[in-house]
Formats: C-alpha cells, sequence, structure tokens
C-alpha cells in the first residue's frame, strides 16, 4: 500500500510540473494544436507517463502528447472526457488497461490571475513492482477477510449452539402443546362415548400405514393423522340419549347424528394448525357412489385423505364389539370393505389396505390402551418433528 501511495503520489508531482509549463505566459498564447511542447515530451521520456492531454477552461481539447508504444492505449480505452475537479484539487483515478495500471491525474490550471483557464491530464504507468505488490495487498486482504470470517464464526459458534439449543427447546414444547391439545379433544369425547377413546388411536394408526402403503407424501400424512384422531370431536355437540342408545338409532336422530361431521370443523375453527384435518372430519362419511354425507360429494370428489380413513375407520368398526353389535374377523370385515367397493368405498384404496390389514390388525390387536397412547407418541413425531425422528416405515410406530 505504501508503495501504490508513493506512485499516486509521483504521478501528481509530475502532473503538477506539466502543469506549471501550461499556465507560462508564453505557453498560453500558443494556439491550440501547436507543437511546441518540447517540454512535455521530455517528461513523458523522464517519468512514467504515457500520454499528457491539455483542455480549455470549457473542457474542449488543446494539446496533447503520448508515448509512441502508448497510442493503441490512448485511441481505444482512455475516456475521452475526464471529470474535472474544482479550483485547488486533482482528482486521481486508478485504471487497469489490458496488461497496464494506470494512474489517472487531472489539475486545473490556474493563470496568473488565479482564474480558471484549463485543465490538465496525465496517465502515469505504475511500475511492475508496484502492480506485483497491490495485487498482493488485494490477496492478502481477501485472504484475512475470509480468515477474520472463520474466526468470528468460530468464536460465535457457542453463542449460535445455544441459540439453536433454545429453538429446539421452544420447538419441542410448542409440540408437546400442540399434542396435548389434540389428545384433549380426543379425550373430551371419549368421556361421553367410552368406545372412541381407544378407537380413535387404532384408526391414526391405520390410516398413517395404509397411506404410507399407498404411496402418500410423508409431507401430507400429518393432516390425515390429525383427522384421523379428531374425526368424531364434533359428537361432543351431540345429546346423549342419542349418543350413548345401545340399540339402531331412529331416521330422525340419525339425522342429528350426522351433524357431528360439521360440528367438528366448528370445533377446529380458527386453529390454523389444524385446517389440514377438515377433509377427513368432514368427509369421513362421504361414499363413493354420492350417497354419503354432509356433502354428497362422489368419486375423487371426495379427497383422498377421506377416502382412506372411510376404510380404516369402517374396518375398525367392524372388528371391534359395540353394546348395540358383536365383532367380525379382520376376514369378514375385509370381505364387507370388497363387496362395498365402487359404492361406498375407494376399490384402490381397498385393494392397499387388504395388502396390509391383517397383519397390522394382529399388531393393534395385541396392544393394550396404554400401549396405543404409547404407539401415537413416535407417529406424532415422525409428523411434527421430521428433523429427528426416526425414518423408519409408521407402521413400525405402533411396535416400537
Amino acid at each position: 500500500m505504501f508503495e501504490a501511495r508513493r506512485a499516486e503520489q509521483a504521478a501528481l508531482e509530475t502532473a503538477e510540473a506539466a502543469a506549471a509549463h501550461f499556465v507560462s505566459p508564453a505557453m498560453q498564447a500558443m494556439s491550440p494544436g501547436e507543437s511546441g511542447h518540447k517540454h512535455l515530451r521530455d517528461l513523458l521520456d523522464g517519468s512514467h507517463f504515457i500520454g499528457i492531454r491539455v483542455f480549455d477552461q470549457s473542457g474542449n481539447w488543446a494539446y496533447e502528447v503520448w508515448d509512441e508504444s502508448s497510442n493503441r492505449i490512448a485511441t481505444t480505452t482512455l475516456p475521452s472526457r475526464p471529470t474535472w475537479p474544482p479550483m485547488g484539487e486533482s482528482r486521481r483515478t486508478w485504471i487497469s488497461v489490458a496488461q497496464d495500471g494506470l494512474i489517472q491525474v487531472v489539475l486545473p490550471l490556474a493563470g496568473g490571475d488565479g482564474r480558471l483557464v484549463g485543465y490538465i491530464e496525465g496517465f502515469y504507468r505504475l511500475a511492475p513492482e508496484v502492480l506485483l505488490h497491490q495485487r498482493e495487498q488485494i490477496r492478502n486482504g481477501v485472504l484475512m477477510a475470509a480468515v477474520s470470517a472463520l474466526a468470528t464464526g468460530v468464536a460465535l459458534y457457542p453463542l449460535l449452539l445455544s441459540m439453536f439449543g433454545h429453538a429446539t427447546a421452544l420447538s419441542d414444547r410448542l409440540m408437546n402443546a400442540n399434542f396435548s391439545l389434540v389428545h384433549a379433544l380426543g379425550k373430551s369425547i371419549a368421556k361421553r362415548d367410552i368406545d372412541t377413546d381407544a378407537h380413535n388411536y387404532r384408526v391414526t394408526l391405520y390410516a398413517a400405514a395404509l397411506a404410507e402403503e399407498m404411496g402418500v407424501s410423508p409431507n401430507e400424512i400429518p393432516h390425515l393423522v390429525i383427522g384421523a384422531f379428531l374425526h368424531d370431536v364434533g359428537k361432543i355437540g351431540i345429546p346423549d340419549h342419542i349418543l350413548q342408545k345401545p340399540g339402531r338409532l331412529s331416521a330422525e336422530e340419525f339425522e342429528v347424528m350426522k351433524t357431528h361431521t360439521l360440528m367438528g370443523l366448528e370445533i377446529i375453527a380458527g386453529i390454523h394448525w389444524l385446517e389440514g384435518a377438515a377433509e377427513v372430519i368432514r368427509h369421513h362419511h362421504e361414499r363413493i357412489d354420492g350417497k354419503g354425507y354432509p356433502d354428497r360429494l362422489a368419486g375423487e370428489e371426495i379427497s383422498l385423505h377421506a377416502r382412506i380413513f372411510a376404510v380404516v375407520d369402517v374396518f375398525d368398526a367392524l372388528v371391534s364389539a359395540r353394546p348395540y353389535k358383536a365383532a367380525i374377523s379382520p376376514s369378514e370385515a375385509l370381505a364387507i370393505l370388497e363387496r362395498e367397493a365402487m359404492q361406498h368405498f375407494d376399490a384402490d384404496v381397498v385393494n392397499a389396505f387388504n395388502r396390509i390389514a391383517l397383519s397390522l390388525h394382529g399388531e393393534v390387536a395385541r396392544a393394550t390402551e396404554a400401549d396405543l397412547h404409547r404407539a401415537i407418541r413416535p407417529l406424532w413425531l415422525r409428523c411434527f418433528k421430521k428433523e429427528t425422528a426416526p425414518q423408519e416405515p409408521f407402521r413400525k410406530s405402533i411396535t416400537r
């Protein structure tokens, strides 16, 4: 850097010497374009200047002289008009031309009365050792910047690690709060319908495994999981004499029971992260043939999540004992699902469930209620805490 400053100072001093030549009375009396400036050529020969240009006070070209070896540079790459500095100041600019490094120096010319009479511009070629030193300074500066950035990163690492730990702990607390909310909603209906609690856990595990069997994106399965767990939350609003009736419901009672799907939507309304569960809560009683409720959707108008859940919901109801009916075997339940395919259920979903139903039911049937509660926890981690969740299939959550 010292060499660069020294080169700038040398260029300025040489340009000032040329300026003194031009403000002499003899030179000011010459007409533009006259070539009586042997002194300028002497400056070129005795310095690192490759060219000098002189302009009048309006910035119009008056004289110029160039080192013969630098004519190509002068005519092709240098600016035709510099930026003029105010009186008493100079302007120095570093210019890179081909393999040369130049310093452009511009000075105002003052007459004997101190008024502006023109400008002089010189182009000073830097010595090779100065250019080499400058490049080394740049390279060393970049290296020092990189080292400083790395050192700063190392110094901040404990702080960043601590911040990451706090963020992770906050994420854990948020996930636990969300899980507690869903669990509380599930428990609230279980207090009124004793069969619902274990059913919620079973159908959630069934639905996650079936979705994975069908190749549903892992990013979509969390919505299905929450919807499955909360599918009957709207039954909180059904009167006890209907909800807990041991026998078949009358037509009027069944119409009331059907409203639980829309009541469920009202319960989760306004909870942003539960919005993905709405499809299952609202449409798990729709049918492929369009004869379901509440919207009488048909075919693929029904979301895949709701079509998946409809199959596992009915399957679990068939293989589970209720006050008003006995349980049937898994094979019998699958036979019913196959008969109802393309009417009540999506045939592709039924076929996929057939591939895993017997082994999956065997695992779930052996599980106690406490086992089911424990099984849901790692499934929750798989859904909502992807960065630390295990990568094995969802079915592994049942038997872990």
